[in-house]
């Protein structure tokens, strides 16, 4: 933490102390702050500055209540001062934390508000929320905001992406009678290593490995079934973003079904992911069984085609039914992945007991960041174990 104010030894620790504790009578530090500690001190009171008690002038306790007011303007001074004072994380914990703590997402709705917030996946998530009740005036700004943290997120996520499933395509085509023209040497040198014949300097190819030849045909079919229940806010956006990726790749065909209790299918949306999450409805119940009835029924190539799972969970359709398709579909030779939840925050609340039967029909739920996120698309067009993370390794066997 810095400030104008700081010094060194018993000083600073002193002031860093009375920064933690807030002030008041039993912060027992003595401390008081000026400049930019104060003002910095004064952003964090206006947000967290409740659970103290104060003594009124007719001696009764009262509450010191955190506020930021009730007018746009007043928030949008104190999202500029956490922006002067803090770095960018923090003010997006900060502004996550306003936003729950002291509800302002009805400010949200206006567009000067808008323009003044740091932009990250969980705000995207909140507008998305109230998109439906979000005036014509403010929309054009909501895009806005959405489309910056889209655009980031596929900067970041898009070319290791397309870089690790093309990787994962080349190898699942590869074929063993390869023609001279489509061996691949390097993994044939690698595979025939036992077989070298020191005293000929030479290594004896028993076996040949070679790239298939259907290079710009479609080699997978990948279905993204996302939850939009409240809680997998975090995870719509990130699945959208990996979807058209997923979709820019001439190698896979991809579909992008997002459900509640009702199911749409938003695939002819996947050339731009932010018209795929204005399409979607976060909140409402959900109905995992109805949902994957539809994806079964899309199904033409089982055994070229990968299911994506993104839920918690929480089933309010017909559990033994859900089950049932995610068994017929795994005989079938489909590949099927279930996250719970596809974001950087980890797993969030969800239910056990399915996560459970899922993993003994052998389709381990865990959540997935969206670093791992290509590793696991990887691993299941390849058609080998998926790389669970530890800490949700006791999924695999409950």
């Amino acid at each position: 933490m810095t400030g104008t104010t700081g010094g060194t030894g018993h000083d600073e620790r002193l002031r860093r102390w009375r920064m933690v504790l807030g002030g008041g009578e039993a912060d027992g530090t003595g401390r008081s702050l000026t400049g930019t500690d104060a003002a910095m001190d004064g952003a964090l009171t206006a947000l967290y500055g409740g659970g103290t008690k104060k003594t009124g002038a007719n001696g009764t306790g009262r509450d010191r209540s955190a506020g930021l007011g009730a007018s746009a303007p007043s928030v949008a001074r104190w999202l500029g001062d956490i922006r002067t004072y803090f770095p960018s994380s923090v003010v997006q914990v900060m502004q996550r934390d306003a936003i729950d703590r002291l509800g302002l997402s009805t400010l949200l709705l206006e567009p000067e508000m808008l323009e003044a917030v740091e932009a990250d996946v969980h705000l995207v998530g909140t507008l998305l929320s109230l998109n439906k009740v979000m005036p014509e005036t403010t929309k054009e700004t909501a895009r806005a905001v959405v489309r910056k943290v889209v655009d980031d997120l596929e900067k970041r996520l898009a070319t290791r992406t397309r870089a690790t499933l093309t990787g994962a395509l080349d190898r699942s085509a590869r074929i063993s009678r390869p023609r001279h023209r489509d061996i691949d040497w390097n993994r044939t040198i690698r595979a025939n290593l036992k077989n070298y014949l020191p005293e000929y300097r030479t290594i004896v190819p028993e076996r040949l490995v070679g790239y298939g030849r259907a290079a710009q045909s479609v080699k997978k079919d990948v279905v993204l079934c996302i939850d939009q229940s409240g809680s997998m806010a975090a995870s719509v956006v990130y699945a959208s973003v990996f979807g058209a990726v997923l979709a820019s790749m001439r190698s896979i065909a991809t579909r992008l079904v997002v459900f509640d209790t009702a199911v749409v299918d938003l695939t002819d949306q996947l050339d731009d992911p932010v018209d795929v999450l204005f399409g979607t409805q976060l909140g409402g119940g959900t109905d995992i069984n109805r949902a994957l009835a539809y994806c079964q029924s899309q199904i033409t190539r089982p055994a070229e085609t990968v299911v994506v799972l993104i839920s918690d969970l929480y089933e309010g359709g017909i559990r033994d039914e859900m089950l049932k398709r995610v068994a017929a579909m795994k005989a079938s030779g489909v590949q099927f992945v279930a996250l719970l939840a596809l974001s950087d925050e980890g797993a969030p609340a969800y239910d056990r007991e399915h996560a459970a039967a899922l993993a003994a029909l052998g389709a381990p739920a865990f959540a997935c960041t969206p670093d791992l996120f290509p590793e696991v698309m990887a691993a299941a067009i390849e058609k080998r174990p998926l790389p669970v993370p530890d800490t949700a390794r006791t999924l695999r066997n409950p």
